[in-house]
């Protein structure tokens, strides 16, 4: 790969990110662009218009900035891209939508098992299966290629289709990840064959589209990445630091959602069989194709309901010492949530959310739901036999009442922060090889006070068991 400095295109499922770094590894310029939910053929879908609307924008600035010479996407997953005659046939579908699950009861007596796929059945359209069968149902059958969202951008970009395994391998439906191939589901369905050709992640796929290179002043010389998944780029990024390299660690990425994603230690095995299919487990894919076991909840989405908009505000203008001492007065005060905030999904997915207490100020309510969120954190972590190093990254891992709490519920184990919401960035440019610069993973200190009651009375009344069970 040829060199210059480096974009990493990163499409969220709330907030789409474009970061510039140079040859050595340090961020030039970030842009961010609030992703706005649209309507199209009577579904909910993801706006790619305006995200190429905005992208385009910021490639024009990136352009005066420095010599480009690559770009590299990443994205969100349960997404994918309906390709027909050059164009977008239809637009990629939100998973969020409810109404793509009509017929699940039929759907899922054609999906291969959990022990085969490291798939769960999840709720809507959180099974990229469930989308594409939706879309057969409008469309009937369809020639159309498909493309995992971030490898879209790759080919709106270079103008080649891929596929690639870590987007494949997101709880789709469609990938195995133990004999590395498609889904028998995938291949009776006719799916496996619309596929692109599966690509490594790191692979140049060509250079930069003329017309691109024509409206944004970057060089035509520009190689476009395949690009990966963004939970597995900020695993890359952990991975590859000189603190963790070889060992036992955990990744909770910190966004819309919390995925929480364990690298065992170098020569060592996990069995992914034993993780709770019906508690939001999944087999991720890294990479190189091997099986990642993880669980997740919508934690992002969770705090923002919970804080509501006052005690967001409070939390963003507040110093580090106020959320720890609010944090403190919630717990000594007993006020607590027990789960589910966002129904359907991560460890509690029959559980209704229940309220005890009233916070005295919008910080407290922030910091209360901070608290919530570093209790299911702890349960998703157990449920994957959690050990090592637990490494918190991005939008979260600057949450003092998150992510101190979360070190008090884990005393055995290191929590350490990775600077801000850069992990997934990083990981991408460890993946071409590209210089990164090296940040601490700062170690996280517990709360100034014994949880150990509060954390007890929490999981009695929200239930919890065996971890396994």
């Amino acid at each position: 790969m040829s060199g210059g400095w480096t974009i990493v295109l990163d499409v969220g499922k709330t907030l789409s990110k474009a970061t510039l770094w140079n040859e050595h590894g340090r961020l030039v310029a970030s842009r961010t662009h609030p992703n706005s939910p649209c309507h199209s053929d009577g579904y909910p879908c993801l706006d790619a218009t305006a995200i190429e609307q905005w992208l385009e924008t910021v490639l024009r600035e990136f352009a005066a900035l420095g010599r480009v010479g690559a770009i590299v996407p990443v994205a969100h997953g349960a997404a994918a891209a309906l390709i027909l005659d050059g164009r977008l046939e239809c637009a990629p579908m939100d998973y969020e939508w409810q109404g793509v699950a009509s017929d699940r009861k039929k759907y899922d007596e054609q999906r291969d098992s959990f022990a085969l796929t490291g798939s769960p059945a999840l709720p809507a359209g959180l099974n990229l299966g469930v989308q594409l069968d939706q879309l057969e149902r409008v469309r009937e059958r369809s020639a159309s290629r498909i493309l995992p969202w971030a490898q879209y951008w790759s080919w709106r970009l270079s103008g080649v289709m891929a596929s690639e395994l870590t987007s494949l391998g997101c709880h789709t439906d469609l990938w195995r990840p133990y004999e590395r191939r498609p889904s028998g589901l995938a291949v009776r369905r006719g799916w496996a064959e619309r596929l692109a050709p599966l690509t490594p992640a790191h692979a140049t796929l060509g250079f930069l589209d003329r017309q691109w290179a024509t409206t944004t002043g970057l060089p035509a010389n520009v190689e476009i990445v395949c690009g990966l998944h963004d939970s597995n780029a900020a695993l890359m990024d952990t991975r590859g630091h000189p603190d963790i390299r070889g060992r036992d660690v955990t990744v909770l990425s910190t966004g819309t959602w919390f995925v929480a994603m364990r690298a065992p230690a170098s020569g060592d095995s996990l069995n992914p069989a034993r993780l709770p299919e019906s508690r939001d487990c999944l087999v991720n894919v890294d990479h190189l194709g091997s099986p990642v076991p993880s669980s997740r909840f919508m934690g992002g989405r969770e705090i923002e309901i919970l804080a509501g908009r006052e005690g967001r505000a409070a939390g963003a203008t507040s110093s580090a010492a106020a959320q720890v001492e609010s944090a403190v007065k919630v717990i000594e005060a007993g006020h607590m949530i027990l789960p589910a905030a966002v129904p359907a999904v991560g460890p509690f997915p029959a559980s209704r959310q229940e309220i005890i207490g009233s916070p005295e100020s919008a910080l407290e309510s922030m910091a209360r739901a901070h608290i919530y969120a570093a209790l299911v954190a702890d349960v998703s972590l157990d449920l994957i036999g959690a050990c090592g190093p637990i490494v918190v990254e991005g939008r979260f891992s600057q949450s003092p009442g998150f992510v101190r709490t979360l070190q008090s519920l884990r005393p055995g184990s290191r929590v350490l922060v990775s600077d801000g919401d850069n992990g997934v960035a990083r990981g991408a440019l460890r993946l071409i090889e590209r210089a990164v610069s090296y940040v601490p993973l700062d170690p996280v200190a517990p709360l100034p006070i014994d949880i150990s009651r509060y954390l007890a009375e929490w999981r009695q009344r929200a239930c919890i068991g065996d971890p396994w069970s």
